[in-house]
């Protein structure tokens, strides 16, 4: 999993801006980026794994939903993740892997609480940057 993830103000929400080389990678560090606002990721040890199969009506539609999905999880299950495998993915699927394990309140740190991936301002670019292909992914997030 290669890329970057950074999380910015926005108003009374944040803004998770994510990218890399592939829609595969801005998606994992999408996912990553969720769960580092949720938790401290370095606690979460990947003893389980979980596929996640998803449909869309476009990249933008499914990221909403990859976000969403992973906070029900979180949220129905006390899921925690810290490390995602987006196996394949096209601009209406996704089929993933996640690795976590259930919330610890002895070993697990919350820090702050999501309520949803939001359609405002969603957006992913595609580019070349320095010859390279770059996707960039943008999302409000509700906290």
């Amino acid at each position: 999993m290669m890329g970057f993830f950074e999380i910015r103000d926005h108003t009374a929400d944040i803004q998770l801006v994510s990218g890399g080389a592939s829609l595969e990678d801005a998606f994992e560090q999408a996912a990553l980026g969720l769960f580092s606002f949720i938790t401290e990721t370095k606690r979460v040890q990947p003893k389980s794994q979980y596929p996640v199969s998803l449909e869309a009506t476009d990249p933008e539609a499914l990221l909403v939903a990859w976000l969403n999905h992973l906070l029900y999880l979180h949220d129905a299950d006390r899921l925690l993740f810290s490390r995602f495998a987006v196996q394949e993915i096209t601009s209406t699927s996704l089929q993933a892997i996640l690795f976590g394990e259930e919330y610890d309140k002895t070993r697990h740190v919350m820090k702050d609480m999501v309520k949803a991936a939001t359609w405002h301002q969603v957006k992913i670019s595609q580019e070349t940057k320095k010859g390279k292909p770059w996707v960039e992914a943008k999302i409000i997030l509700d906290v």
